[in-house]
């Protein structure tokens, strides 16, 4: 079969044959439909992320760990947890049974590799308990979650919708999309902590964080109160770190200001994992919520790869 195989750590997948995969006792093939390439497939390919050994440590190998794909009876499913050196930027892959689930009808596969992505935005709902009119800061807004992000907020009946990035002419298009006040992190601290106070209005109810860094840092130094008066709270779901792994939290920045920090897996189980993928896909059925993808064919990984100018598109490879 042909896939996109990776040689070496840090290298780039080539188009190449490579053996049939053959289903164990326990397992099925999988024929693949449509393979979302995102950040953290990169970083494992390059070294850089904490699963880079447990996903690299037999090479060459084929990257990529989830994907959309049909059973051997044909039902459409989405797919995870292939077997190594397998991945799903192939034409097949071999899975354990039951490490897939079926995908609604009417959706493409190529829109079904994004709507996990949709997932991170109902943070703001399983994560910090997120009711309609409440204020949402989006911080990294013109990434391909961080877009989505401000579409489902505004669907889950956001009040005010602030969104951050690094791009004026991006954050226009995320205004577009339906943030009501957008922020640009490219300048100084000081004139970052004053957006943020501008834009915050009677506060900051959710703050959904795809940075960390330093613009989660000066935010969190421009929420301490100058006063002693009772401060609102303001529930920050960490879920990326594409401006930093690690920042510096002064005390008084959690002690007086109302900011309470958690993960975006907080809240998730079997049924809520269900209940926010079911109006996730009840949303992309209805058109409510819709989804930019840039697709391309398999045989062009290597060039598709190392492409930069997706802006919040989600590229898919399709076999």
């Amino acid at each position: 079969m042909k896939a996109a195989v990776l040689h070496e750590i840090g290298g780039i997948p080539r188009y190449e044959d490579f053996p049939d995969p053959v289903a164990g006792a326990d397992e099925v093939i999988i024929e693949v439909k449509a393979v979302a390439v995102e950040t953290v497939d990169k970083r494992i390919a390059a070294g850089t992320h904490y699963a880079s050994r447990q996903y690299t440590a037999q090479l060459p190998a084929i990257p990529a760990f989830d994907g959309i794909g049909a059973l051997p009876d044909g039902t459409l499913v989405g797919f995870g947890n292939p077997r190594r050196p397998y991945g799903a930027l192939a034409e097949k892959t071999v899975v354990p049974k039951g490490a897939y689930m079926p995908i609604a009808e009417g959706i493409d596969p190529a829109i079904a590799t994004v709507l996990g992505t949709a997932i991170t935005g109902m943070s703001i709902k399983t994560a910090a308990g997120f009711v309609p009119g409440e204020t949402v800061l989006v911080q990294g807004a013109t990434g391909v979650a961080g877009r989505l992000a401000v579409k489902v907020a505004r669907l889950l009946g956001a009040g005010r919708i602030i969104a951050t990035g690094r791009d004026d002419d991006q954050l226009r298009e995320v205004r577009a999309l339906g943030a009501d006040e957008v922020i640009n992190t490219a300048v100084a601290d000081e004139a970052l902590a004053q957006a943020y106070l501008d834009a915050k209005g009677d506060g900051y109810d959710v703050v959904l964080d795809y940075l960390w860094g330093r613009p989660t840092e000066v935010l969190l130094r421009s929420l301490i109160p100058q006063t002693f008066a009772f401060p609102r709270p303001t529930r920050l779901v960490q879920i990326g770190e594409s401006a930093g792994a690690g920042l510096v939290l002064a005390a008084e920045s959690l002690r007086t200001s109302g900011v309470e920090i958690c993960g975006a897996a907080k809240g998730l189980g079997p049924q809520t994992m269900q209940e926010v993928y079911g109006q996730v896909v009840a949303w992309a059925q209805s058109g409510e919520l819709t989804f930019d993808v840039v697709k391309v064919p398999l045989s062009d990984i290597e060039t598709a790869w190392q492409r930069t100018d997706l802006r919040g598109s989600r590229l898919v490879v399709v076999p």
